[in-house]
């Protein structure tokens, strides 16, 4: 057995893939004694699975080699030729170990959740083995069919623990993630069948096949819609307002911590890695998406009056960094844009967590009728104030160092012109302008003032050391990203200089 585990065979990946759903099913087997059971035992998976990732990327893992590692290759299905294959390089190592870190804190953070808490933790570990299995996929299918695992966990978790109008938003988010499915398909299937007789579905043989260009672009559009919706890219970004504001915080941090990081991660692993000249053409649409999404998100997000679909409409906001990084074709860039896919996982889980530990306290969804809060909740009033500033990009804090670097990655841009570079940056930061004014005047609203202290029964609990556990976990990896961003750097910048020399230069 010692050999089988210092060797570099043993099936790491599939074992962090399928552990959380195997795991997750033996949850109605559990004796029916209560809810406690049922969460320490989902809490326990959660805390396994991220012991083992981390154990299998710091002794298995080299952080100097571009290439996939770890990687593994089982023939499943004979009659089409259908693999198995798993592997992991720089761009995936660290949306695995978010997963990990933000899958454990929701699942920490659903405590209050008592309606069929089976059915709860068991969607919440299926969602968990979705991701994984998404982020380490080799094939196309394979990706496909891991892209498709999320849909109805997030579906059900929505439309069964949502909010009052939360049959209408998982409708919409069903309508639109499905639909935008049907593009994604049609790409694994072209790329997968285009130029011979038996479908090649492995990455490594689809990154070097090339393409007519006409073909390569119709290619790039189907897997960009497909990916526009999940990031999302607007315009079909309306689902993620409605959703958020609806689903349960825990579904929240999951949604905003790494469910939009799938469609971003597609974009860089499918969309650049696949089709590079098609990459190259829409790049300069990219970032002007990318920038108006900046704007537009930041001056709708003041005028949302529920909390959550303000938060909501920041991650759209934060989402334009990444997709201008990835349209750069710089190194700067791409790794600002990755830099800023591990920030904003961290920070908008923290935002909608407190956002959901303060509806637990006062009942109230809508920031008109919040205020005073401070006094009476000081432990909720300081985390959210930490986080609200990290959102804002505080320096010191990893929102400014990622949206910095892609700052730097447009100025050192080859593509583009000089007085594109000006523009761009120039309206990006006005976007950077708008970011605080919706922040704080969040934070006024819902803190400052004197509107609680006439209400009769204007006793709340403060934070409890599990609430406040959650909140400083998620704050420690953004102080330490803040003032340490090499640490992100080391896992990603080998793969991203291959990626951008390979294609680019």
């Amino acid at each position: 057995m010692y050999l089988v585990f210092t060797t570099n065979y043993f099936p790491w990946l599939t074992i962090v893939t399928v552990l959380p759903i195997i795991g997750g099913s033996l949850i109605f087997f559990l004796p029916h004694k209560g809810n406690k059971v049922i969460r320490l035992y989902t809490l326990f998976i959660c805390i396994i699975e991220l012991l083992l990732t981390t154990y299998a990327f710091y002794y298995y893992f080299q952080l100097d080699d571009p290439l996939m590692q770890l990687t593994e290759d089982y023939k499943w299905i004979d009659f089409f030729d259908f693999y198995w294959r798993l592997g992991i390089d720089g761009l995936s190592i660290g949306p695995i170990l978010l997963t990990g870190f933000i899958t454990t804190l929701a699942t920490l953070a659903a405590w209050p959740i008592t309606r069929d808490s089976r059915l709860f933790h068991f969607l919440m570990l299926a969602m968990y083995s979705g991701q994984i299995g998404l982020f380490s996929s080799r094939d196309l299918l394979l990706f496909f069919i891991m892209w498709e695992l999320e849909l109805i966990p997030v579906y059900l978790l929505i439309s069964v623990w949502g909010g009052k109008k939360r049959l209408y938003s998982s409708t919409k988010f069903i309508l639109y993630t499905a639909g935008s499915s049907v593009f994604l398909l049609l790409g694994v299937l072209g790329i997968g069948l285009y130029a011979s007789n038996e479908p090649t579905l492995n990455f490594e043989t689809s990154a070097n096949q090339s393409y007519p260009v006409a073909l390569e672009i119709i290619f790039y559009i189907g897997f960009l819609i497909a990916f526009a919706v999940k990031s999302p890219i607007i315009p079909f970004h309306t689902w993620l307002p409605d959703t958020h504001g609806e689903a349960h915080y825990s579904t929240c941090m999951l949604l905003a911590g790494i469910l939009l990081k799938m469609g971003a991660y597609g974009l860089v692993r499918i969309n650049m890695e696949f089709l590079p000249r098609a990459h190259s053409i829409f790049a300069p649409w990219l970032m002007i998406v990318g920038t108006i999404q900046i704007i537009y998100a930041a001056s709708a997000s003041p005028g949302q009056r529920n909390l959550k679909k303000r938060i909501a409409y920041s991650s759209v906001s934060h989402m334009g960094f990444i997709i201008i990084g990835i349209g750069s074709l710089s190194d700067m860039g791409l790794n600002g844009a990755f830099l800023q896919i591990i920030s904003h996982g961290f920070i908008g889980a923290a935002l909608f967590f407190l956002a959901g530990t303060s509806y637990d306290r006062i009942r109230l969804v809508y920031l008109d009728e919040m205020g005073g809060m401070a006094v009476p909740v000081p432990k909720i009033f300081t985390t959210f104030s930490i986080l609200s500033m990290a959102s804002l990009a505080l320096p010191g804090m990893s929102g400014f160092v990622a949206e910095l670097i892609v700052f730097f990655g447009i100025i050192t841009s080859q593509i583009f012109f000089l007085i594109q570079k000006i523009l761009i940056t120039f309206v990006m930061a006005i976007g950077t302008i708008l970011t605080p004014i919706y922040s704080l005047s969040m934070l006024r609203q819902m803190f400052y003032g004197y509107k609680f202290f006439n209400a009769p029964n204007s006793y709340f609990f403060d934070s409890g050391p599990r609430e406040l556990f959650i909140s400083i976990s998620i704050f420690l990896p953004v102080i330490g990203i803040g003032l340490y961003p090499d640490f992100v750097f080391s896992l990603s910048v080998d793969k991203v200089e291959t990626l951008i020399s390979n294609f680019f230069l």
